[in-house]
């Protein structure tokens, strides 16, 4: 079994309900931890809860992640 644990995180919020949460999160297991960043997509249900739809992972790697910052500034060119 593993446990996720959020770290840190902040939300995007866009459309009327919609909201992209941006995260370093933490999967714990008995073979140890792994931090790992999230973008998971959602939007708020008629009671303000947080109902999830997509989630992707990106390693927690320094050159990864500056990587994937430089190819989404490319893309507002």
């Amino acid at each position: 079994m593993v446990d996720f644990e959020t770290v840190k995180g902040t939300e995007v919020k866009f459309g009327e309900n919609d909201f992209i949460q941006v995260a370093r999160k933490k999967a714990i297991s008995e073979d140890g931890e792994n931090m790992f960043l999230s973008l998971s997509r959602g939007f708020f249900g008629d009671e303000g809860d947080r109902i999830w739809k997509k989630n992707f992972s990106i390693p927690d790697d320094q050159e990864v992640l500056d990587k994937i910052i430089e190819a989404l500034e490319e893309l507002r060119e």
